[in-house]
């Protein structure tokens, strides 16, 4: 018995017919019976004829043919990611001589073991910046009490030494007794400015923080969410010890991009979904929207002139290591920051044909791609707002100081700092929007591709006819 061949898969009707009228080929379950030899009884008869007490169970919802065809397309694809990390992998980050500067500092734990408080000229106190020219250089802008904080370095060589810290009445870090901070260790300094606090210490707060969210994760994803903590942690892996250290070893950061983030892809997908055809579906939609992310990002990088060289940290990248391409680094941070997104919408977009095509089995590849794509446009609308806002709000600093500086829309738009997140943004959107009908195009003809009904008695032979004056193909 052969594939039934219909455009929607939907029965050929000429008249209505009464509801227990059972003539027409296909049942409530999508099964045509005039494959299966039905008797050409009269329509008054059907009901006689044949009986509907047999159980429809849970049919495949693809082929054994169609699921060796996903894997041609797959598996060389998986093979290529993993070859290429092999030929790729860096074995960690290249060493080269600290310069001091923002975060390329030697660092080591320390604690506060003592604050009090003292007038601020008499500690000299007097780098406080006001903002008022008329201020003389090296004279206190303010006058009050500062803080005298005493910190014991925890770690390192020098564990047990202490030195001084002022904290003046305006500094937005205020430090308390026995808080934990991080220190700066400048070796080519004076001994007595060697070292200095550049940060508090935030490990605990931020491992309970993390502890509370993988609870509640397996609580309410159980299995699943377990699943998804682990390919998490396989993700962030693959980010620390493949892509970060490629790309410093000089490795094109675009390829680097691409073949980490289509292995995330791979094990995140996989591992959370199961190795299903459903989930090979949105892994295809997955790769076809990050191909499209990609070009676009790569023409109009090039076409805007964008530098990826826009801050102070990517400047320091640059200085220490000029032969990094910062526009190749751009271009895979978009790719990269855009998958995240773009799984959830082609999980969501193949989930949703395959459950429309359980409630309704008779639905054709057409039928199921109209209904699926309702809930795609819903999808993008949410998608494309939260992808904005999120940027928005990651620049909204940025933005603020274009607003005092009273610069206009297309000021500041065209400026490389912001135009660089409305290509991060526009491109990542882009590729969002197109996954959707992408993967509910794919999802469409996989799950409606070969489907066949179950077994019907023996004795019903040859083709419906009557009742409703048509006949099915074969």
């Amino acid at each position: 018995m052969g594939p039934l061949i219909s455009c929607d898969d939907q029965p050929v009707t000429s008249s209505p017919q009464p509801p227990n009228d059972h003539t027409d080929p296909t049942d409530h379950t999508g099964h045509d019976h005039s494959r299966h030899g039905a008797s050409p009884e009269p329509a008054h008869g059907a009901s006689h004829g044949h009986s509907h007490s047999h159980s429809h169970g849970p049919a495949a919802p693809v082929s054994k043919h169609l699921r060796k065809v996903i894997a041609a397309v797959l598996i060389p694809f998986t093979a290529a990611v993993f070859v290429g990390m092999i030929v790729l992998w860096p074995g960690g980050a290249p060493d080269h001589k600290r310069t001091g500067v923002g975060f390329d500092r030697q660092t080591q734990q320390g604690q506060v073991v003592s604050v009090e408080r003292v007038d601020c000229k008499s500690v000299n106190a007097a780098q406080v910046p006001t903002g008022d020219p008329s201020t003389p250089p090296g004279q206190a802008a303010t006058t009050g009490d500062c803080k005298k904080a005493r910190i014991k370095v925890g770690t390192g060589p020098d564990q047990g030494r202490e030195f001084v810290e002022i904290i003046q009445p305006g500094a937005p870090r205020q430090l308390a007794i026995d808080q934990g901070v991080v220190v700066a260790y400048a070796p080519d300094a004076p001994h007595d400015l060697q070292y200095s606090v550049i940060d508090v210490n935030r490990k605990l707060p931020l491992a309970l923080l993390a502890g509370i969210f993988a609870l509640a994760v397996v609580v309410v994803g159980r299995m699943r969410g377990l699943f998804a903590l682990i390919a998490l942690a396989v993700s962030f892996s693959v980010l620390t010890l493949f892509i970060l250290p490629a790309i410093l070893q000089g490795s094109n950061p675009l390829l680097v991009g691409v073949i980490g983030a289509s292995a995330i892809m791979l094990i995140a997908l996989y591992m959370c979904h199961g190795l299903t055809a459903r989930t090979s579906v949105a892994v295809l939609g997955t790769l076809v929207s990050l191909l499209l992310i990609g070009l676009l990002g790569s023409v109009f990088i090039g076409w805007a002139f964008l530098s990826g060289n826009t801050d102070d940290n990517t400047g320091l990248i640059h200085g220490l290591y000029p032969q990094i391409d910062m526009s190749g680094l751009l271009l895979a941070g978009v790719i990269i920051g855009s998958l995240g997104v773009l799984d959830d919408v082609t999980v969501t977009q193949t989930s949703a044909v395959w459950e429309l095509h359980q409630a309704d089995p008779s639905m054709g590849p057409r039928a199921l791609y109209r209904a699926a794509i309702r809930i795609g446009r819903d999808h993008i609308a949410s998608v494309v707002n939260t992808l904005v806002l999120a940027y928005a709000g990651a620049a909204l600093p940025l933005l603020l100081l274009f607003s005092i500086a009273n610069s206009s829309v297309g000021s500041v738009a065209n400026s490389e700092l912001v135009a660089e997140e409305i290509v991060r943004t526009l491109v990542g959107s882009i590729g969002l929007v197109a996954s959707v009908p992408v993967t509910t195009a794919l999802a469409a003809l996989v799950v409606s591709a070969d489907r066949t009904g179950a077994p019907v008695p023996a004795a019903a032979a040859g083709p419906i006819r009557g009742g409703r004056g048509r006949r099915r193909k074969r």
